[in-house]
């Protein structure tokens, strides 16, 4: 069966669902949450494009004061008359607290900006550290999912299947999988609509999730794959969205995982290959390296 194996390309090292994601929608006319969902886009943005904000920020502010500082001369001493740089790094000194002595303020006004500064300076650190350990303490998945389902014969029913793993060391608890499909219909009146099925699993949750999980669906009379073909579901744009949540017993917080696939992405009379083993001394062995690997199926 070697020269039957399919091995696909190395796997990239995300796999963010393109067809479910809503970066690729154009909204029309749609409100704008703006300054009221900052925290959440601050959460979620890359991390190179949160530090790139924290570190505008930073300048931003200190630019600011910098120049509130030079509205009045003399009011830094030791600072050079009329230099933005000095008014600069003393704002600097002044946000961080550090007060290396060489300039302090010598006015009314440069002590009042400077209490300003301090009270805005503390309030900014603490809303960037809460900012940091929330993204750092945030749980997420190291779920992976075969890069396509197959459909093969299994106890002479054809059955729709895929695999998942846990790529960290530990367990998901209680893991639960849901697992739909969606095509394009047209109704009595003509009306074009997308409409959801749910799929019916032949184990939809696990007590402990840390190896592998290959799910499977009958296509019997009553699954909405029941005669359906390769074309037929391309030309209905169908399209298989799962989603997976549990415990991560490390965190004790809920983790999720999605994935979804294409009608491109059903390999139809395929089988995966095996990937778990076991040694001579009971040790249980798996194989990530065939995770993908599907075997077509003799006729």
């Amino acid at each position: 069966m070697d020269d039957r194996r399919v091995r696909p390309q190395p796997r990239a090292r995300s796999r963010t669902p393109s067809r479910m994601g809503s970066a690729g929608i154009r909204r029309i006319a749609a409100r704008r949450s703006g300054a009221a969902d900052l925290y959440h886009r601050l959460l979620t943005i890359p991390w190179p494009g949160f530090f790139a904000a924290i570190a505008v920020a930073y300048v931003l502010f200190n630019i600011t004061f910098g120049l509130l500082f030079l509205m009045q001369p003399g009011a830094i001493a030791n600072a050079q008359r009329g230099s933005f740089a000095d008014a600069f790094f003393f704002s600097v000194q002044t946000m961080a607290t550090i007060g290396y002595g060489d300039m302090h303020p010598a006015t009314f006004y440069a002590n009042l900006m400077v209490s300003v500064e301090v009270l805005l300076g503390m309030t900014g650190l603490a809303l960037a550290t809460g900012l940091m350990f929330a993204r750092f303490s945030r749980p997420t998945a190291r779920v992976i999912f075969t890069r396509r389902a197959v459909i093969a014969p299994h106890n002479g029913v054809p059955t729709l299947m895929f695999r998942a793993a846990n790529q960290r060391r530990n367990q998901i608890l209680e893991a639960q999988i849901n697992v739909a499909m969606l095509r394009n219909e047209v109704s009595a009146e003509g009306t074009m609509m997308r409409r959801f099925y749910d799929l019916a699993l032949a184990r939809s949750r696990t007590p402990m999730f840390s190896l592998t999980w290959t799910v499977m669906h009958e296509i019997n009379e009553n699954s909405p794959f029941h005669g359906c073909t390769p074309q037929s579901l391309e030309a209905a744009d169908s399209e298989i969205v799962i989603t997976l949540i549990g415990i991560d017993e490390t965190f004790a917080q809920t983790i999720h995982a999605r994935h979804s696939y294409g009608a491109e992405d059903i390999a139809w009379n395929h089988r995966f290959a095996d990937i778990l083993s076991q040694l001579e001394d009971g040790t249980r062995v798996i194989d990530y390296r065939r995770f993908d690997d599907v075997e077509v199926i003799a006729e």
